[in-house]
This record gives structure tokens, C-alpha cells and sequence, in this order.
């Protein structure tokens, strides 16, 4: 299988885009990496950004699609079965934890972080200067949850950052 990498596309200055075509023998399959990094100040850049983001992933026709980000967001275990792409195996709630599982469901796609049970020391993905605090606010958003096998902080993998490497 031959895979060729489109070049990078940064579509506002917190999303960014990278397309990737698998050449099989059949036929061709393409898959979209959104990366996002989503604001911590005011509410109307938070819903700008979520409108964007919605809109890229909307926008991008492929077999499959990513998005990996830093979202700020606690997503918790599944409180209710309406929200059906969020699993049961996340940490804690917080209010941008709410504002995820919109997109989840606007999109159809599936949260990858909460779909796997793991020790919580391999879902912080983020972690205080003095080790005293951590939190889970890295995620994986996929289209195609069949596509999705597993997802985890790799441990003891030094990055340079307070955040860890999932």
C-alpha cells in the first residue's frame, strides 16, 4: 500500500489540517487529521472556535476523520444514554467537557478517550507543575469508531510539555 500526505492546511490559528490518501488495491481510502487547540478565554471565542471546527470537519469528505486536540474539556463517564458516543470510562465533568459531546453528536463521531477502561495515570494527559494536580483534556474525536483500537498516555514519555503524549 502506497500512502501519500497532503501538506499541511492550518485553517484558523487553532485548527489545522492534514489529509492522507491510502492507495490499496481496490481503491483509495482518505483520511483527515483536524488538529485543534481550543481557547481558555472569552465565551464568544470558544463558540467561534467550536463553529470553525464544526464546519472543517463538515467541510472534509474523507473515509475517516481525526480530531485530536487539546480541548480544555473534562469529559466524564456517560451520564445519560442519549449521549451514545461518549463511553463510560472518563474521569470528571467540567463545562467545556459539556461543549464536546455536542460536537461528538453534531458530527456522529465517537470519543476515543472514554471508549477503553485504563488506570488513571494513563488518561492524564496533563499534569500540574508540582505533580499535584492532573487532568484528562487531550482527546481523540474519530469518525469511524471500528477504526479506533485503542487509546492511552504513553507512559514515561518525556515531551517537554505539562502535557503528556496520548
Amino acid at each position: 500500500m502506497v500512502k501519500n500526505i497532503d501538506p499541511f492546511k492550518q485553517i484558523t490559528t487553532r485548527i489545522g489540517c492534514l489529509r492522507m490518501t491510502e492507495c490499496g488495491s481496490i481503491q483509495a481510502l482518505y483520511r483527515t487529521i483536524l488538529v485543534a487547540y481550543t481557547p481558555i478565554s472569552s465565551y464568544e471565542e470558544v463558540e467561534a472556535f467550536f463553529v470553525n471546527l464544526k464546519r472543517s470537519y463538515r467541510e472534509n469528505h474523507t473515509y475517516c476523520k481525526v480530531v485530536i486536540g487539546d480541548f480544555n474539556a473534562k469529559v466524564g463517564p456517560k451520564r445519560t444514554s442519549g449521549k451514545l458516543h461518549t463511553g463510560t470510562h472518563g474521569l470528571q465533568w467540567n463545562e467545556q467537557g459539556e461543549r464536546l459531546p455536542e460536537l461528538i453528536m453534531i458530527t456522529k463521531s465517537t470519543h476515543g478517550n472514554s471508549q477503553f477502561q485504563k488506570f488513571a495515570s494513563l488518561r492524564w494527559t496533563w499534569e500540574s507543575s508540582d505533580g499535584g494536580y492532573h487532568n484528562e483534556t487531550d482527546h481523540i474525536i474519530i469518525s469511524k469508531r471500528f477504526c479506533l483500537t485503542d487509546v492511552a498516555v504513553v507512559p514515561k514519555f518525556y515531551t517537554g510539555s505539562d502535557h503528556g503524549l496520548l
